[in-house]
């Protein structure tokens, strides 16, 4: 109610808008924003009205798009993938992958690459190594054009041709998309040049 607002000096008050209004008063008289209230305590059963003499108009908020940068720069930045990047290093395909693309990637999780190397009982080290079998398993989880998981919709072992040359086979059941079998775990992580789907398994050609 107006009483309840005599001697207020500049009060911040929060608005359904989720923005501060600033009340003042002064000498009876109930300002908002600079606004003077000219008729006060108009009761109802839901609250009360207070007319003013002017619209107060919320402050412009200015919204700053986020600077999308390459695949590569997403991958290193969210420090999810390191054997990924190690591996893209490795091969020689950090200036392909930062090209202007666009480019789809199906990047294994760390779990991923930790099950592929047991299952074919090299080190990391020895995989890295080999550059040559490096660039045609990592070629194989990249697919020209950028792809968001919505486009894979109904998808039924849909071949696509991948970066390698091979094709990888793709499903949509149940909201969930898989390629080759290997699950997209977290999906439509965009980059400037393309867009990151991890899965849990490292595809292999």
């Amino acid at each position: 109610m107006a009483g309840d607002l005599v001697g207020a000096m500049a009060m911040p008050v929060a608005t359904v808008n989720g923005a501060d209004i600033t009340i003042t008063e002064d000498g009876g008289t109930v300002s908002v924003n600079g606004a003077h209230v000219v008729s006060a305590d108009i009761e109802a059963s839901n609250g009360v009205i207070h007319v003013i003499d002017q619209v107060l108009l919320p402050p412009v908020v200015e919204v700053v798009e986020p600077v999308l940068v390459d695949v590569v720069d997403v991958a290193v930045a969210s420090g999810e993938f390191p054997t990924l990047v190690a591996a893209v290093v490795a091969a020689g395909l950090v200036d392909t992958l930062k090209s202007e693309g666009p480019f789809t990637v199906f990047a294994p999780n760390e779990e991923a690459f930790a099950a592929a190397l047991e299952a074919l009982g090299l080190t990391a080290d020895e995989l890295l190594a080999d550059v040559d079998t490096l660039t045609a398993v990592l070629t194989y989880h990249v697919v020209p054009g950028r792809v968001m998981a919505g486009d894979l919709v109904g998808a039924m072992a849909m071949p696509v041709a991948t970066v390698n040359g091979a094709d990888i086979t793709i499903t949509e059941d149940g909201g969930t998309v898989s390629v080759n079998g290997a699950h997209v775990v977290s999906a439509d992580i965009e980059a400037s040049n393309g867009v990151i789907h991890v899965i849990d398994q490292v595809l292999l050609p």
